[in-house]
């Protein structure tokens, strides 16, 4: 029930956070001119963070001669597969939501369901994990390429001492470490599931089958034994009762022959 409510709400959250992020920081060039001072570049960036195509163009501080400058890296391919994950991961959760609570009969026959529904759930789990962590090695290097203090180091006029280069203002990344917590959040919830999906597959209902016939098989060995010792208990003890010596009424069979002589006397 934790993976009918949770997986959906957790997919959103981690695709939601990533695909629709859109930062950008500010830069400020005070040129010793102060005529070709530019105190406000804007340098925007956004999902899917092919930086190598974030251009912008800054005073170079001598003359009105402006430089191109981009940005460094490509996260894109961690980032779409990321989301590509958390898409499918969405889709198929609201998929098994509707069988679950409406084609609950169809799922148990022929123990097809459980089983595609168990290895589904193994592939997502290893997605979710691949996913997630290539996606924070992409995020750390999206955080280090979109430091003002990198982008500084990138223009002509900032390694001029004379020029005053400041960053007005950093990026904003915390939507993006929200999608790489959720990224393992995901994980360990399906991971989590892969138990309880195994419970429902023939395959743990074989195992604890083939567990439960040595035990009943040495129980009943056990009470066949059992049975034997009574048995042979009881016929020990009736032999042994039996050449123990002669009865009671033997013995005073024995004991009256002598009385009988004794009164002939």
């Amino acid at each position: 029930m934790c993976m009918v409510i949770f997986a959906p709400l957790f997919a959103i959250f981690a695709f939601a956070t990533c695909g629709g992020y859109s930062g950008g920081l500010r830069l400020s060039v005070d040129c010793a001119n102060k005529t070709e001072s530019d105190l406000s570049i804007d340098v925007a960036f956004a999902y899917p963070f092919r930086l190598h195509q974030v251009t912008f163009e800054v005073p170079t501080c001598e003359g009105k001669e402006r430089q191109k400058v981009s940005l460094i890296g490509d996260s894109s391919s961690s980032a779409e597969f990321f989301v590509t994950v958390a898409v499918f991961a969405f889709l198929y959760s609201l998929a098994a939501t509707v069988v679950y609570i409406f084609f609950q009969n169809k799922y148990r026959e022929n123990n097809r369901g459980p089983l595609i529904d168990f290895i589904v759930t193994v592939v997502f789990s290893f997605l979710w994990l691949v996913g997630s962590s290539a996606w924070a090695k992409g995020l750390s290097d999206v955080k280090v390429a979109t430091d003002p203090k990198e982008v500084l180091l990138l223009m002509s006029a900032c390694k001029q001492p004379s020029n005053k280069c400041t960053a007005v203002h950093s990026p904003v990344m915390s939507s993006l470490n929200t999608s790489v917590v959720f990224g393992f959040l995901n994980f360990i919830l399906w991971a989590g599931n892969i138990w309880f999906v195994f419970k429902e597959t023939g395959w743990h209902s074989s195992s604890q089958r083939y567990l439960s016939d040595p035990m009943e098989k040495h129980s009943s060995s056990y009470n066949r034994g059992g049975y034997n010792q009574d048995s042979y208990g009881s016929s020990s003890g009736y032999n042994q009762q039996a050449s123990l010596g002669p009865s009671s009424d033997e013995f005073g069979q024995q004991s009256a022959a002598p009385a009988s002589f004794t009164n002939q006397m």
